[in-house]
């Protein structure tokens, strides 16, 4: 029964929040997060999270709100980065900057092909 009634309760949750939300949706700007991991190959991590951690000319001028690289201490061979930008078109303005392309160019060799992550647009925060 509970299988049966979890895509109806989905269903009745989803128009209930769009109902609620949804005249908040036009008044508060919408931003554009990617947030992903980039492989790096073995050893290479640190170096691929000091170019990205670079000033980067144009960035913010392009529209980014926020870049955050990190890492964590489990996943020795990936680096992780959280991006907010003021729409998906400014994200991909933003790749033909000369300070990102150079930096895209550096961190290529060092990286070993395996990229996670997600895109999605972002409705708000409780902090603001």
């Amino acid at each position: 029964m509970r299988l049966l009634c979890q895509p109806l309760m989905m269903g009745i949750l989803r128009r209930e929040f769009r109902r609620s939300v949804g005249p908040l949706l036009h008044t508060v700007p919408m931003t554009f997060a990617n947030v992903g991991s980039l492989g790096t190959k073995p050893g290479q991590r640190d170096e691929v999270a000091s170019i990205l951690l670079r000033p980067m000319p144009g960035l913010k001028e392009a529209g980014c709100l926020l870049y955050e690289v990190g890492v964590n201490d489990d996943a020795p061979d990936t680096v992780f980065v959280c991006e907010l930008w003021e729409s998906p078109e400014a994200h991909r303005a933003s790749l033909q900057l000369d300070s990102v392309r150079a930096a895209i160019t550096e961190a290529m060799p060092l990286l070993s092909g395996e990229m996670g992550g997600n895109q999605f647009t972002v409705l708000g925060s409780p902090l603001r």
